[in-house]
C-alpha cells in the first residue's frame, strides 16, 4: 500500500485558509489583510486563491498569490484549479435579505487529494435544501460562527446538521486583536454535541482515509493562531 496523500489545512485567521496539498501546491481561501482587522497577515505563497466576496476582509490577494498564481473572485459554477482540482461555486446571500443588506457570497466546495472541503464564507442565511444537495458531502466544513455579519452560532450548528461534514471548523469569530464586532468561539462550542479537537498551532494534517473512517459524528476542530 503506497504512502497517504495527505491534505494540510492552515487557518490564517477569520476566514483565511489555506490548503495544501501532497506536493506543496498552495490554495488560499478568503485572505484578509491582517491589518485591517487586527490580526497579523497571512504568511503563505498560494498557486491559486479563492475569494468568496469582495469585502475588504476577504480579498487581500495580492499578499498571498505568487507570480503568475490564479485567482478567482465569486466564480460561479463548476471550474478547476492548478491544472486538477475541482471547485463548485454556488452563489447564496450575506445576510438575510437576499443580498439586499450586503449583497452576495460564493461557496466554494474544493476537492483537493480527495478530500471534500467547503468554505461557507461570509454566509448570511440557512441554505436552500437545493443548495445542501448541491454540494455535498462534504467532508471538511469551514463554517463563519461569529453572528452580526453572518450566521450565527446557532445557525451555524443547524447548517452543519444540514450538511453532515466528517469535520466541523469554525471560522470568523472574535479573538485577541480583532476590532470587529464577533461573537467568541465559546459562543459555538457551547451549544454544539460534537467531540471538540483543540489544537497547539494553526496547522492539521488530514487524509481522505482516515476521513473515511471517522465515527458517524462529526468532530470539531479549533486551530490556534500563533
Amino acid at each position: 500500500m503506497g504512502a497517504l496523500s495527505v491534505v494540510v489545512v492552515r487557518w490564517h485567521g477569520h476566514a483565511c485558509f489555506e490548503v495544501v496539498d501532497s506536493n506543496g501546491v498552495s490554495i488560499v481561501i478568503d485572505p484578509h489583510d491582517g491589518r485591517s482587522i487586527g490580526l497579523k497577515p497571512p504568511m503563505a505563497s498560494a498557486d491559486a486563491v479563492l475569494i468568496t466576496h469582495e469585502h475588504f476582509d476577504h480579498n487581500a490577494y495580492h499578499l498571498v498569490l505568487k507570480p503568475g498564481g490564479e485567482k478567482y473572485s465569486m466564480r460561479e459554477g463548476d471550474f478547476r484549479v492548478v491544472g486538477k482540482y475541482g471547485v463548485k461555486g454556488v452563489k447564496l446571500f450575506h445576510d438575510k435579505s437576499r443580498g439586499k443588506l450586503r449583497g452576495n457570497v460564493v461557496i466554494y466546495r474544493l476537492e483537493v487529494e480527495g478530500v471534500n472541503i467547503l468554505h461557507l464564507g461570509d454566509l448570511g442565511h440557512i441554505p436552500p435544501q437545493e443548495v445542501v444537495s448541491e454540494v455535498t458531502p462534504v467532508d471538511v466544513l469551514m463554517v463563519p460562527v461569529g453572528g452580526t455579519f453572518t450566521i450565527d452560532a446557532k445557525e451555524a450548528y443547524e447548517v452543519a446538521k444540514m450538511l453532515l461534514p466528517k469535520v466541523v471548523i469554525p471560522m470568523h469569530y472574535w479573538v485577541t486583536g480583532v476590532n470587529l464586532p464577533l461573537a467568541p468561539l465559546d459562543s459555538f462550542l457551547s451549544i454544539v454535541d460534537y467531540e471538540v479537537v483543540k489544537l497547539d498551532s494553526n496547522q492539521w494534517s488530514i487524509s481522505k482515509e482516515e476521513l473515511d473512517v471517522m465515527g458517524p459524528e462529526p468532530k470539531v476542530v479549533v486551530f490556534k493562531l500563533p
